[in-house]
């Protein structure tokens, strides 16, 4: 019977589908565990990056330096990175990113968007947004220092009033939350040093002033790959999460094309086992 046909074949493609899916969750699950070692080794050297900033900017008149200062004659724009993936398949981790981006950002024309992730560019570029850069390469790291470089010179040279970073925070495997940080400017402001650490004092050579000068940079290029390590374990996260449901459904979907393929074959020996007892009657 041809039904009975179909659904041999039916079998065997939920079956290939669901090697396919166990391979990819496999994959995904080998990349999350080196992705999420690196993302929290690197948000505890941001935290204490940040720490220093916070400490060294309260040493000395840093509110006149041009990266903490708010401009005066304002843009009327701001300059969004946006961390996403190259690739799909990864459940709603991109939809709920792309959902926050539109929210957080209501009109996106106003700004100007700097892309890292093939999926974001696209987005972007799909809403009408102002695309001005993409580094949507296969390597992530590589260009976060011309990132780091476009936002400081944009910020300095009063094109933007203010730098933001748009990416899916990493939390555990299966928990990643998309989330809007501010880069430039820097504030000051949410320092809480308490009167232990008020009271503490460093040997800090040449000066303060120049090495606050020279960590500021360094520390908005580290903002930025903190930022991409946390979407990088949040896409492996989410993408091994989705690859099992995906295998998960799959191997339930054989069996219950099993049950029907056993159903019509038991019918179809039936029907055949009816017809040799009727032909056999009538020729008695």
């Amino acid at each position: 019977m041809a039904s009975i046909r179909l659904l041999r074949n039916r079998i065997k493609s939920v079956k290939n589908i669901a090697q396919i899916t166990k391979a990819m969750e496999m994959v995904a699950a080998s990349k999350m565990k080196k992705a999420q070692a690196e993302a929290l080794a690197g948000k505890a050297y941001a935290q204490k990056i940040y720490e220093m900033v916070m400490e060294l900017g309260t040493r000395f008149q840093s509110e006149t330096h041009p990266l903490l200062a708010h401009p005066t004659e304002t843009a009327g724009k701001r300059l969004v990175f946006v961390v996403s993936s190259n690739k799909g398949l990864c459940g709603s981790l991109l939809t709920n990113l792309f959902r926050f981006l539109i929210k957080s950002s209501p009109s996106l024309q106003t700004n100007d968007y700097i892309s890292l992730g093939k999926k974001g560019s696209e987005t972007i570029v799909r809403l009408g947004g102002s695309l001005v850069a993409d580094f949507s390469s296969q390597d992530t790291i590589d260009p976060i220092p011309a990132v780091a470089e476009l936002a400081i010179q944009g910020f300095i040279a009063h094109t933007y009033d203010g730098v933001d970073i748009v990416f899916s925070e990493f939390f555990s495997a299966l928990k990643q939350q998309p989330v809007k940080k501010t880069i430039l400017p820097l504030s000051l402001d949410v320092i809480q040093t308490g009167a232990s650490k008020a009271s503490e004092e460093f040997l800090i050579e040449p000066t303060v002033e120049t090495v606050f000068n020279s960590l500021l940079p360094h520390y908005i290029e580290n903002q930025i790959r903190d930022a991409v390590m946390q979407s990088e374990a949040s896409e492996h996260s989410a993408r091994m999460v989705a690859m099992r449901n995906a295998t998960d459904s799959a191997r339930s979907r054989i069996e219950d094309l099993s049950l029907m393929y056993n159903k019509a074959r038991q019918e179809k020996i039936t029907y055949e086992i009816s017809d040799m007892v009727t032909a056999r009657m009538t020729i008695m």
